[in-house]
């Protein structure tokens, strides 16, 4: 396909050259299971503890989202008054870092998206180093009303393939909003129809309802990720995906965001002007923080011998 060849070869070509100079190590079994199921299906699940074992900063992430809660109590009692109202963007969710959360390479939210277990992953799906565009902790309310915005089918516009992470901070069933997955429906999964949909004044997005989507990828094929705290799930969210439609209890998650150098949509972040970037870093690291390829060169040059 041309699109593809021109996005890869052509607006891709340096990030695209860059993984295939750097040597591929030999993936874990728990790796290589998650990127083959990610490639068939669009979606895979594990847990924090199984796919980057006892010595990952997963505690350190926790421990700063139990301390994010505790000092955002007020402002997460105050969105919940008004979860269950008619009017407002995403309502039932609140960002607990904020709407643009500010870059910090030295955060555990950064540390955590650029483990090398989760980058080996994300760069071999795309076949290229790519951009960390996106981290936030978000925080979903149980409410009674109707699936709105992001509870209802849709695809991320960002770029061809937009991988995202979500690591579940609580115990995650079919009443706390669960994310939820067509299968198949990924760019690589090759679904020939697309869904009807509706748009509204508010959300200009095309939303698809539940019966809507079981018209092309039928219930049995939707992928639907309950899990205990610490389970993480890896998506392609270029594919038909929905999530947050908490009933029964609230849903807490942290999410990163990874999408290709190409994608013409500006990233989530506060960037400082100017980005300092902690040594120690490998090149696949300082590409996914840096926004220009300028930046990628001047702190290579930073970084000791490894």
């Amino acid at each position: 396909m041309i699109g593809d060849w021109k996005w890869r070869y052509l607006d891709n070509l340096g990030p695209s050259l860059a993984y295939h100079r750097s040597g591929h190590k030999p993936f874990s079994d728990e790796v290589a299971r998650v990127l083959s199921e990610l490639n068939q299906n669009g979606v895979a699940t594990t847990s924090a503890r199984r796919l980057l074992g006892e010595d990952s900063c997963y505690n350190d992430l926790s421990e700063a989202i139990d301390s994010l809660e505790r000092d955002s109590g007020d402002q997460i009692a105050a969105a919940r008054k008004a979860a269950n109202g008619p009017d407002g963007w995403k309502n039932y969710l609140i960002e607990l870092l904020g709407k643009h959360p500010p870059l910090d390479p030295d955060s555990v939210y950064s540390r955590f998206a650029l483990q090398p277990r989760i980058l080996r992953i994300v760069s071999a799906y795309f076949g290229m180093f790519t951009r960390l565009r996106l981290y936030n902790v978000w925080h979903n309310f149980a409410c009674e009303a109707t699936p709105r915005n992001s509870q209802l089918w849709h695809r991320d516009p960002e770029d061809r393939y937009v991988l995202k992470v979500f690591v579940y901070h609580s115990d995650v069933d079919e009443g706390s909003g669960p994310f939820t997955f067509a299968i198949g429906s990924h760019s690589k999964g090759g679904l020939k129809r697309q869904p009807a949909y509706s748009r509204t004044q508010e959300d200009r997005a095309r939303r698809s309802t539940d019966a809507q989507m079981a018209e092309v990828v039928p219930p049995e094929r939707w992928k639907i990720a309950t899990g205990p705290k610490g389970t993480m799930v890896l998506a392609d969210t270029r594919g038909y995906h929905k999530g947050g439609f908490a009933k029964g209890r609230d849903r807490v998650l942290y999410m990163c965001m990874f999408a290709s150098q190409a994608s013409r949509y500006p990233e989530l972040f506060d960037r400082p002007r100017k980005l300092s970037l902690p040594l120690g870093l490998n090149r696949e690291q300082i590409f996914a923080l840096s926004a220009r390829r300028e930046e990628v060169r001047r702190a290579a040059d930073r970084q000791p011998e490894r």
